[in-house]
Formats: C-alpha cells, structure tokens, sequence
C-alpha cells in the first residue's frame, strides 16, 4: 500500500459535474489499493457532509477554501499577461494551498502526488518538490481530463465576438505552451480519450498516454422510469457556466429548436445546470423554454424526458453527461463533437448529427418514434453496463501504479 496524495479544483462530490464524476471513481478505487489523502479547493456552497462523505473513503480530506471577486480576476489577468501564464491557471495561484502543501509534505511521506486535471498540474509540482526536501521525491502523476489546449482552441475559433475572439486566441496559445511544459514534468499522464492522447503527442513527441475512460456506477443507479404522457421534452443537463455548454445550449435553442416546434408544436426545451448566465436565462422567455438553475435531484426532469440532447461544438475528453443519459436510460442526440473520444453506436444506442437541420430530425424522431426511443434507452443503458462501470476500467489504472511504483522502488 502506497501513501497516496490526491489534488482537486472541484470537491469531487457530489456528482453533478464531470470533472467531479472522475475524480470521485478515481478516488474510490485508489483507495481499494493504497492510503489516500485528497487536498481540494472547496467553494462556499460546498457543504460539509460532501466533506464527511469524502472521509469515508479517503484517509484524510483537507480542503482549502477558493475566492473569486473581480479585483482577484483583474489581478490574475494582469499576472497572466506578465508571467505568460493562462489567465484560468493565475486565478488559483492561491497562497493557502501553498502553505497547506509545505505543511502537509513536511509532516507526511508520499509516495505518489496525483493531480487531477491540468488545473492542478503546477500544485502537483509544488507537492512533489516540497516533499523532496524531506525525504525522495514522490512519483507524480497527471490525470488530463482535457487536451486543454485544443479545447480553447476550438472556443476561440467559435467565437463571434472580436474583443473576445482576439482574448480567447491568447489563452489558447499560452494553455499550450502551458500544458506541454506540464506533461513533461510529470512521471506519467492519463487521459481519456484516444484523441486526447493525440493531441498531447503533437505537444510531447516520444511520450505516451495511457487512456482510461470517465466511468461511471451503473451497478448502484438504477434506470429512469419514462413517465410518458406529458408534452413532448427536450433536456440539457450540464453545468452552465461551462462556455461550450453556453453556446451549445444557444445554438440549440435560436437554431435547432424552432424545426422541431414546426413538427411538434408543443415540445418544451428544459436546461438544467448550475450558474446559467445571463443570455440563457433569457432563454426563457420563450414559454417553451425553461431554464431551471442547479437541481439537488434531477430525477423528475429526466422522468419526463422524451429526448436527452448534448449540443456542443467546441470540446475535449469525454462529455460525461452522455455517459450518465445512458445510465439513466436516456434517448440522446448529439453532435459528433459531444460524442467525440465515447464508444457508441450511431443509431442504435445514440443518434449523431452535426447540423441543425440534421439535428432537428433526429430530435424530432425521438420525439415521436415510440420504438426507436425505447431501443435506445436499452441499448445505452446496456452499453454503460458494458463499457464504462468503473470497478471494471480503472483496473487499467493499477499496472500504471504498479510500474512507477518498481521505478521508484516503492514495492
């Protein structure tokens, strides 16, 4: 067994996030094998039974508060500029996590620092050189959730706006310098996706990428029983103060939507998620649209869904919330962005289409299909079952410890 410390941005509970959702099974099974501590930034509306719940599996939880203000944003934006640094990566510069670190590795000996996501990259390091003055330095270990790079890429070439557009290019530009000074300091990266993987190798010739999926639990939550009979509903379910959410849920609904009220007059529009800004709260002013904010439990939003749909255009990894509809038993459409790096099967446990007239159609098949909707319900919950259950995959997860634990001579 291997003292272990893990290092979050987001509490990883409860579930409501995809980042959340991997560090939480990537928790779970390291502690099955080894004593973990997780260190995590926790925001003000983290409460402290997540907490409790996370020190029922981990060996300690510590979690440092985060400030966000406009002045902090100002100052990060200008220090971004000054170092080069991604304005996202100045933010957290946070001088409590830099005395919780220097704390914690003089009291503690680690044998490996797992940083989780590349927003925590820099902290791993810190963890791993404030150890090595006490004692040999921990294996380290980053788990990419994203080739961030090509994410904000892609952001950047879709957005309309100029002033933004020209500010978006140059945080693409300094995430990938960024993040390819990151992937080289670590022992060993995991990703996601085949193509995250790619796309990190055009950054690290030579290295190379293990790929464990996000999974899932589909042994613990059952299927959502289709409460048919209500008007026909379309569901997005996804943190909305994530941009490629904002603007796929836009496109979706001045583009996609109006085709499919021509051929389903009474089909409502519902977007469930955290922080929705301004311009989709407005959404609502549409009487066919509802924009609900943060739900504790989404159950009878899904219940009452006839199509689940993941709208998005600009992306990397995997979008978790395909992952979940087909736990769920979720009838999904989505552009072949959303499902890029996910094993499926167009038309058989999802339906693929890229624009908005395509988009619209399959909508509207899943709306008034009664068959082709129920097939896909089993199919992807079957799928889910096969493919992405966690106590299965992250198995992969321990020949990658395993090797850098004989490299270190920790076993």
């Amino acid at each position: 067994m291997t003292r272990v410390l893990m290092l979050t941005q987001v509490l990883p509970y409860p579930l409501d996030a995809g980042p959340k959702v991997r560090a939480y099974y990537m928790l779970r099974h390291l502690s099955t094998r080894h004593e973990v501590t997780l260190i995590s930034f926790v925001r003000p509306d983290d409460r402290e039974d997540y907490l409790e719940h996370l020190r029922s599996i981990c060996a300690a939880v510590l979690p440092v508060p985060i400030k966000r203000s406009a002045a902090r944003n100002l100052r990060a934006a200008a220090k971004g500029m000054l170092s080069g640094q991604p304005v996202v990566i100045a933010r957290d510069d946070v001088p409590e996590m830099r005395a919780m670190l220097r704390q914690l590795m003089a009291e503690w000996n680690f044998g490996v620092v797992h940083a989780d996501q590349l927003s925590m990259s820099g902290w791993g390091l810190v963890a791993a050189r404030e150890a090595a003055k006490f004692g040999p330095r921990p294996v380290t270990v980053l788990d990419e959730h994203n080739a961030i790079y090509l994410l904000a890429r892609r952001m950047s070439e879709r957005e309309p706006r100029v002033a933004r557009r020209l500010v978006m290019r140059r945080e693409a530009r300094a995430f990938r310098k960024f993040e390819a000074d990151m992937i080289k300091a670590y022992d060993r990266v995991l990703v996601v996706t085949a193509e995250d993987a790619r796309a990190l190798e055009t950054l690290a010739p030579g290295m190379s990428f293990p790929v464990i999926p996000i999974c899932v639990d589909p042994d613990q939550v059952a299927p959502v029983e289709y409460a048919a009979g209500g008007p026909p509903t379309i569901l997005h379910m996804g943190t909305m103060f994530w941009p490629p959410n904002v603007e796929g849920v836009l496109w979706f609904a001045r583009e996609v939507f109006p085709l499919v009220r021509q051929a389903a007059p009474a089909a409502r529009f519902v977007i469930v998620g955290k922080n929705p800004p301004p311009e989709v709260q407005a959404l609502a002013a549409d009487p066919h649209i509802e924009v609900t904010g943060y739900v504790n439990d989404p159950t009878p939003y899904l219940a009452a869904a006839s199509a689940f749909v993941v709208p998005l255009h600009a992306g990397g990894g995997m979008r978790v919330k395909i992952v979940d509809g087909w736990m769920w038993g979720m009838p999904m459409v989505s552009t072949p962005v959303g499902a890029e790096g996910i094993a499926h099967r167009d038309g058989e446990n999802i339906l693929i289409a890229g624009d908005a007239t395509a988009f619209a159609c399959a909508t509207i098949e899943l709306l008034t299909n009664a068959s082709l909707n129920g097939r896909l319900r089993t199919a992807g919950r079957s799928w889910v079952e096969e493919h992405y259950g966690w106590r299965t995959v992250y198995a992969q997860v321990d020949a990658v410890y395993d090797e850098l634990a004989h490299r270190a001579g920790l076993n």
